[in-house]
């Protein structure tokens, strides 16, 4: 039986000429990633538990201050504190910090710390962004950050796999986003439980390189170990802008053995909006009903990237936010911040009446930059809308694209970006 896209990967750095589901594996690392909340464990844990002190390769370890930076109290300065003396004695190249430092998983992709064929863990769960470049990632918890920063090792049980066929092109404002709501609202959040998601069909030509990494941004919201797309000439042109590393290009065999293909035909999809409080109560625009909103947010490792500001510039550009409302966008990194602004996005956004903040996860996970009062409703493009994910457990989170979100900011409802 042949072997899906990440299994060959993982076979090649374990140094094996195949392997399959179920079977568990110690894979050498290209990357380890941490940011300023889960890097901090790990840090104690390598210093207290393990006999090796020293990091196996300064330039492989991504740690990347973006949680609670710029820090919004004491908290918050310690953990940044712990993390920026360990860079500094172990001299870690890709250390990111205020001023530098962006959302971890926009940031990595952007500097060309990623590439096609690697394997990377990261200490949140968002790591499987980087299957949108070829790469196997996977989010794991800080125990295994510190062993991986340590040996460049870690051990996996090879995930089984669902075959996703994306056909047809997407009507206008229907973006990656809607996409991955979509497909989630389809299965459910445990719909792909440690199961490799792998995207395949005609339609991923249709898709821009901030589609695919939205997309897999995602794979997590619906159980998934990982996600990952194929190589094309979007990903080469991407690779060859940002990257100046060699990349491995890996295909699925033709009898690779899948648990499920699901076709998804992306000329049918609607805007879409996932409701409270779990990523798969998604209805389409057209069956939303009156919701009124008290704040829109526009960012994160999800929709943070240039494509989602001007999408939602586009639809701002001239027009007033609703009376009442509170619009905060933010801008995923320091570049695009800066590119932004040099197009006149971010004009458009403070004349509108929202604000712009620095790159941060903020208020994604409740931490600050937007937390919401009691009985308060959110559109927000980030990724989770559990139960108190943004503050007050009585608060609401709805999930949507940049084009909804934008769209939602002017109405001061849930609204499509056609009406």
């Amino acid at each position: 039986m042949g072997m899906t896209m990440t299994q060959k990967i993982l076979a090649a750095h374990a140094g094996l000429p195949e392997v399959a589901a179920g079977q568990l594996i110690e894979a050498d690392l290209d990357l380890v990633l941490g940011n300023d909340i889960t890097s901090p464990v790990a840090i104690k844990e390598m210093d207290a538990k393990m006999t090796k002190k020293s990091v196996f390769d300064k330039d492989k370890i991504a740690l990347v201050m973006d949680h609670f930076v710029p820090n919004k109290d004491i908290k918050s300065a310690e953990q940044c504190k712990c993390v920026r003396e360990f860079a500094a004695r172990h001299e870690i190249t890709n250390f990111f910090d205020v001023g530098q430092m962006g959302i971890e998983h926009a940031l990595l992709p952007e500097k060309g710390l990623v590439v096609a064929g690697d394997v990377v863990i990261g200490a949140d769960s968002h790591t499987c962004t980087y299957g949108a470049l070829g790469a196997f990632s996977t989010g794991v918890g800080s125990t295994d950050m510190a062993a991986g920063m340590a040996t460049g090792k870690a051990w996996f049980k090879v995930p089984s796999a669902i075959k996703f066929v994306l056909t047809g092109k997407p009507a206008k404002w229907v973006s990656g986003k809607d996409i991955i709501l979509h497909i989630i609202g389809k299965i459910g959040v445990d719909g792909a439980l440690y199961k490799s998601m792998e995207f395949t069909g005609d339609g991923i030509a249709h898709l821009s390189m901030d589609d695919r990494l939205c997309i897999a941004n995602m794979a997590i919201e619906a159980g998934g170990k990982n996600g990952i797309f194929p190589v094309d000439d979007v990903t080469r042109a991407y690779l060859k802008e940002h990257s100046m590393r060699e990349y491995q290009v890996y295909e699925a065999d033709a009898d690779a053995e899948y648990e499920q293909v699901i076709t998804v035909d992306l000329s049918q999809l609607k805007p879409t909006v996932s409701f409270p409080h779990l990523p798969e109560n998604t209805k389409t625009i057209d069956q939303v009903g009156e919701i009124a909103i008290d704040q829109v947010v526009i960012g994160s490792c999800t929709n943070g990237r240039l494509e989602d500001l001007r999408t939602a510039a586009q639809i701002m550009s001239g027009k007033k936010v609703a009376k009442g409302l509170r619009v905060i966008v933010i801008p995923a990194t320091q570049q695009i911040y800066l590119q932004a602004m040099e197009e006149g996005l971010l004009k458009i956004f403070v004349e509108a009446g929202a604000v712009v903040s620095t790159p941060t996860c903020g208020p994604c996970l409740g931490g600050y930059m937007g937390i919401l009062a009691e009985g308060e409703r959110c559109v927000s493009t980030t990724n989770r809308n559990f139960v108190g994910r943004m503050g007050h457990v009585t608060s609401e989170i709805y999930l949507a694209s940049p084009a909804v979100a934008a769209a939602s900011a002017l109405a001061g409802k849930i609204a499509g970006p056609c009406e």
